[in-house]
């Protein structure tokens, strides 16, 4: 042990001395671009408010768009770290542009890898073990790299079945933390300027959370508390958890369950590739069955227990033997205090109710401060509600727009906002990304009625009991679905 920590000393000083100015360099360069995309679209705004075709209009901000999706692409490939968890969030079908979509949708898999022997010495250095002391067999390949670490496959000494090697990419914390600092500032100069909404406690939670994910041992223990709670709540876990592999965690590096299944982006070429049509009924019904596995899951965690996976980002998501869908990474989870979860659960059910008084009573229980300056205060703040915390979209509307001027942001200021519940205003938005991907436009509020009722009775502030079953689609065709995704291994 003591030869491998002399081994790499020199190696770490060196590290340590090359990654000191990256920092500045990153500010720097954020700043630079984030002023270009800003003021561009500025001046854009003046120019097209002098053309009064409205088509004409429409071709212009298609052109603008596509401008800005190439420089924000940049910006975010460029950077990396933190920069590519903001492609994550902003580049969602149904609230950012298509031209921008269309970019930034690519990123989630291009994280750039660490080189194999920076992830030897970090996992040498991590479990005191050399690799070949560890694993009877380990890929060099990576199986993915995100924005804080990267997945090899391997398989331990002695054992028949595969893992997951989870390690930490070197120096990232750093880097990450100057780029929320960024970005908090650029929040702040954008809420005074532009945006009528606390941008700045949406950061500062993406801070603390961000924080918690560069510690793998608090991940395995996330891991482990939500597979017990899902599989001790439901005869049959709505999602699968991978299970940790015992004695082989420490804070940047985390071996785990290796669990086979089709990226859920690419499950409609899989389909297609089968033979099955992606728009036809069965893949509709398996579609729908991925979406109410994952809205049952989210809808305990987050209403029954208040601890939950708070990044359903696609990447994060797969589909396995029996259109199972299995749920990754806990790098990022959120446990809310009992009076959030439950004045959540109010503000559920006046979303499926379409109840704009109980909206407005779940906004002061959950300590949503806003301003109105329009006449139909209560209708606004409700339909608010319902573009932040609800997966649905309005008929007619393909893609929300928050920031536009018919929006209940333009009219309702939102000048407070709780930290805390943006781990769940950001796991909606991820889920009505799924959604609308899938083609599906579905209300998790009305999925998740049921829950809220449940757990705002168990707490004495629903008179009558509603029992909670969960539902099953009829007309399932994923057993059939499954035959044809998974065709057995010896005819290979």
């Amino acid at each position: 042990m003591n030869g491998i920590a002399s081994r790499f000393d020199f190696k770490d000083i060196q590290e340590k001395v090359s990654l000191h100015l990256r920092p500045w360099h990153r500010s720097f360069q954020f700043w630079v671009r984030a002023a270009d995309i800003y003021t561009g679209y500025k001046v854009f705004q003046v120019r097209v408010s002098f053309v009064k075709d409205v088509q004409k209009q429409h071709a212009m901000w298609e052109r603008q768009h596509e401008l800005a999706a190439d420089k924000i692409y940049a910006m975010c490939s460029d950077l990396g770290g933190f920069f590519l968890k903001v492609a994550q969030i902003i580049g969602k079908p149904d609230l950012a542009p298509a031209a921008w979509v269309k970019k930034l949708v690519t990123l989630c898999d291009q994280a750039p890898a660490t080189p194999f022997d920076g992830v030897q010495r970090v996992l040498e250095k991590e479990l005191g073990q050399s690799i070949s002391g560890i694993f009877e067999k380990f890929d060099v390949n990576p199986l993915g790299s995100a924005s804080i670490a990267q997945v090899h496959r391997a398989r331990l000494r002695g054992d028949k079945n595969d893992v997951v090697v989870k390690v930490q990419h070197p120096g990232i914390q750093e880097l990450m933390m100057t780029d929320i600092c960024n970005l908090q500032a650029f929040a702040l100069y954008m809420q005074k300027t532009d945006i009528k909404f606390d941008l700045y406690s949406v950061t500062k939670e993406m801070e603390t959370q961000i924080g918690y994910e560069f510690d793998f041992l608090r991940e395995a223990n996330a891991m482990e508390r939500i597979h017990r709670f899902l599989y001790e709540n439901n005869r049959k876990s709505p999602v699968l958890v991978p299970r940790v592999v015992q004695n082989l965690a420490s804070r940047r590096v985390l071996v785990m369950e290796y669990i086979d299944g089709i990226p859920i982006l690419k499950l409609g070429d899989e389909m297609a590739k089968r033979g099955i049509n992606p728009g036809g009924k069965m893949a509709a019904a398996a579609k729908q069955n991925i979406l109410k596995s994952l809205a049952l899951a989210y809808g305990q965690m987050i209403l029954k227990s208040g601890f939950f996976h708070a990044d359903p980002h696609p990447g994060n998501i797969l589909i396995c033997k029996g259109s199972e869908v299995a749920l990754l990474d806990y790098g990022q989870v959120k446990d809310l205090p009992d009076q959030l979860r439950l004045g959540y659960a109010n503000l559920v059910l006046a979303i499926a109710d379409n109840d704009p008084v109980k909206a407005m009573e779940s906004y002061r229980e959950l300590g949503i401060g806003t301003v109105s300056n329009c006449g139909n205060e209560q209708q606004e703040l409700l339909r608010l509600a319902q573009t932040m915390f609800d997966t649905k979209l309005r008929p007619g509307v393909a893609m929300l727009q928050p920031f536009s001027e018919d929006s209940s942001i333009k009219k309702i200021a939102v000048e407070s906002f709780p930290e805390e519940l943006f781990s769940i205003l950001r796991t909606v938005h991820l889920l009505r990304g799924l959604s609308v991907g899938l083609g599906i436009n579905f209300s998790c509020a009305e999925q998740w009625r049921p829950i809220a009722e449940e757990a705002l009775y168990n707490a004495g502030r629903l008179k009558e009991r509603v029992e909670y079953e969960s539902r099953v689609l009829s007309g399932d065709f994923s057993g059939e679905i499954d035959r044809k995704l998974y065709k057995k291994e010896s005819k290979h």
